[in-house]
């Protein structure tokens, strides 16, 4: 995958999890469960807002950005609009971050550990990209549940 399609897949995705925040018709049950399912879809967007955040803004681009992993998932009751504004600043940044890596940084060793020794910044991006889109389902499968 090209860098502009990696950044490209990250802005959609991103635009979807807004749209499944925005669709729950009673905001309250974005913090909800249901069943074995322990994380509201609240939680599970302040989870990828939090992660890329730290582990492409702050670790790639330098951001500055400091995570509190716990509180991704201990914060209850943080209204949709804040949520959603959040998860838009995420667009450009991502977009930055993956933009401004030349080809030889894509391939070179994540500055980190990530999931095994010696992964590419190429690795960890699709990686994360992966993951968000794992909790894109979860979000939907709670929205749907809620209807």
């Amino acid at each position: 995958m090209t860098k502009s399609e990696i950044a490209s897949m990250y802005e959609r995705d991103i635009r979807k999890l807004i749209e499944e925040i925005n669709s729950f018709e009673n905001e309250g049950n974005i913090w909800k469960t249901y069943g074995t399912i322990k994380n509201s879809s609240g939680n599970l967007a302040l989870h990828i807002i939090g992660g890329l955040n730290y582990l492409i803004g702050a670790t790639l681009s330098h951001t500055g950005y400091v995570r509190n992993r716990d509180q991704e998932f201990s914060n209850k009751g943080i209204g949709r609009k804040l949520i959603v504004e959040q998860l838009l600043e995420l667009i450009p940044m991502i977009n930055n971050a993956v933009n401004e890596l030349t080809q030889e940084q894509m391939e070179s060793p994540y500055p980190g550990f990530f999931d095994k020794d010696n992964s590419t910044n190429n690795y960890v991006l699709t990686q994360l990209l992966l993951h968000l889109n794992y909790h894109l389902g979860q979000v939907n499968y709670l929205r749907r549940t809620f209807e």
